[in-house]
């Protein structure tokens, strides 16, 4: 152990805490999810936006025959990066059907209705599904424009995969996380450094300001900082970063101010270095432990911030699927028999930030921080 540097010790103390290692393999499995999304989605429409009111909110493992109209339109085939980032475009609408039968040009279909109705009989004419699919050939047909949808863990108020939706609501709130911290960290640690190494009046003014801005509510700055930005998703990364910059601050000035009296740092101004080196070159990369667990912890504190501004309408806007927005539309479903389109994604937040909370516990054990220097 003692011809390890800093880092490898701390990684050697961090892999000896299961909870931790645990945490840091539901978060790896997060992001994997969420950078392939509409890859693992049963709906890859974009957004998980394939609506069919007649089935909506279906039990979890509930399966149904779709047939698949071409749309009229005809759409530019996605590339492959488009496609792998925003999804496909849907080129087919979907009818639900318990059975069907091809007589001469037609197509007779009993379609879904709902549960409690009778199926309704309607035809359509062959010519409507393209070329290829003229023809009496019944398992040709099936093959190219009917479908067995499976709706894995249900399906919503407006007949959406509630599977899809979740697995895409992954992607937002880390994307959140990420933008939000990274934000937070720049500002936090750029008026940290400076307030806690040049003090004076300089060092005044700005705790002040980072003691109001931290005896305000987290949510309600959020919100105030949203209706001045105003709604969308690129606005909650900058609301959610400015409103948890502080705690940064707070950090690295401290660190800061009992690392600046250090030998090295006086023989560094004996050498004429610049302040701005001294603070980026040889104080701020002695503080990489402690402002690790920060962002792990702010990580955490952006993914509920962004959850919360959801389920109160000011985050990402529909048909943008977040967990948030999810339990905002489905919670008065709690009382009733589909309590688990609000219970999903609420375990997805809980589990989340959970893992979260269990990493940056891990980090303040491995770099043997004192727990009453970083709030969690």
């Amino acid at each position: 152990m003692n011809d390890l540097t800093p880092g490898q010790r701390a990684w050697h103390v961090f892999k000896k805490n299961r909870a931790a290692m645990a945490g840091l393999l539901l978060i790896a499995l997060a992001f994997f999810t969420a950078v392939f999304a509409y890859m693992l989605m049963p709906d890859d429409s974009p957004n998980a936006n394939s609506m069919s009111l007649p089935l909506s909110l279906k039990k979890p493992g509930a399966s149904f025959k779709v047939l698949l109209i071409p749309n009229q339109d005809k759409q530019e085939r996605p590339g492959v990066l488009s496609a792998f980032f925003s999804g496909k475009p849907l080129v087919y609408r979907q009818v639900p059907i318990t059975s069907y039968q091809i007589k001469a040009d037609s197509v007779i279909v009993d379609e879904y209705v709902s549960s409690e109705d009778k199926p309704e009989r309607r035809a359509f004419a062959l010519s409507t599904f393209s070329k290829p699919a003229l023809t009496t050939n019944k398992s040709s047909f099936a093959n190219q424009f009917i479908e067995n949808k499976t709706f894995w863990l249900g399906s919503d108020i407006y007949g959406r995969d509630l599977l899809s939706r979740v697995i895409l609501g992954t992607r937002i709130s880390l994307a959140v996380g990420i933008m939000a911290v990274l934000i937070s960290l720049v500002v936090g640690v750029t008026i940290g450094a400076v307030a806690g190494y040049y003090g004076g009046k300089t060092d005044a003014v700005l705790s002040w300001v980072m003691n109001i801005l931290w005896s305000l509510p987290a949510l309600l700055l959020v919100i105030a900082l949203s209706f001045a930005l105003g709604k969308g998703l690129w606005q909650i990364f900058i609301a959610v970063g400015l409103s948890m910059w502080v705690e940064a601050a707070r950090l690295v000035r401290g660190q800061v101010i009992s690392l600046k009296q250090a030998e090295y740092i006086e023989a560094a101004r004996a050498l004429g270095y610049t302040n701005s080196r001294i603070i980026t070159r040889h104080i701020l990369p002695n503080m990489a432990g402690p402002v690790m667990v920060i962002a792990a912890s702010n990580f955490a504190s952006a993914i509920l911030l962004e959850a919360g501004l959801s389920f109160l309408g000011f985050g990402a806007q529909p048909p943008v699927p977040t967990w948030g927005g999810m339990i905002r539309e489905h919670y008065g479903y709690i009382i009733m028999d589909a309590a688990y389109l609000a219970i999903i994604p609420g375990l997805a937040i809980m589990i989340m930030v959970y893992a979260f909370n269990l990493v940056t516990t891990g980090l303040r054990d491995a770099f043997d921080i004192k727990s009453q220097n970083v709030r969690l």
